[in-house]
C-alpha cells in the first residue's frame, strides 16, 4: 500500500486530522508534515515539504489542505517533478490521477465538508494514470518541468 504524506496550514488543520484518521483506519501508512495545531504558519512551508519528499520518493503521494486548496497547490507545484491537483468535486478527483498523473491532491477545508472530503481521497487513491491521450500531455509536462530546471539556479 503506498505511503501518504500529509500536510495542512492552521485553516485546513482539522479537515488534515480528519483526513489522517481516515487514512490510517483504512491502513495507509501516514507521514503528517504538519502542522500540528491552529497557530498561524506559513502553508508554502508545509506545501514543499509534502512536495519534496514524494518527488524523491520517500512518499508515494500526498495530501495538502489549506482554506482554499490553492495556495497549497501553487506551492507545490514550484517542487520539480510535482504535478498537485485541487480536487473539490469526484471528477476532478479522478481527472487528477487518470488524465494528469497528480501525485498530490490538495483540498480547501473553508470549500468543502468533511464527507465530501474523505470521498475525495477515496476517489483520487482509487485512480491512476490511464495513458492514452493524455501520456503525450503529461510527458510534455515533465519536458517542461526539466527545462526549466536546467535553466534555473
Amino acid at each position: 500500500m503506498v505511503r501518504i504524506a500529509i500536510g495542512s496550514d492552521e485553516a485546513g488543520f482539522g479537515l488534515k486530522e480528519k483526513v489522517k484518521a481516515f487514512l490510517q483506519r483504512k491502513g495507509y501508512e501516514v507521514e503528517d508534515y504538519g502542522c500540528y495545531d491552529t497557530q498561524p504558519v506559513l502553508y508554502p512551508d508545509i506545501a514543499v515539504k509534502v512536495a519534496t519528499a514524494v518527488a524523491e520518493g520517500r512518499e508515494g503521494r500526498g495530501i495538502l489542505v489549506c482554506g482554499t486548496g490553492i495556495g497549497m497547490c501553487i506551492a507545490a507545484n514550484k517542487v520539480p517533478g510535482i504535478r498537485a491537483a485541487v480536487c473539490h468535486d469526484p471528477y476532478s478527483a479522478e481527472r487528477a490521477r487518470k488524465s494528469n498523473d497528480a501525485q498530490i491532491m490538495t483540498m480547501g477545508a473553508r470549500v468543502i465538508g468533511e464527507e465530501l472530503a474523505l470521498m475525495l481521497v477515496s476517489i483520487w487513491l482509487d485512480s491512476e494514470f490511464a495513458g492514452g491521450g493524455s501520456a503525450p500531455k503529461v510527458e510534455r509536462i515533465n519536458h517542461y518541468d526539466r527545462e526549466f530546471r536546467v535553466g534555473c539556479c
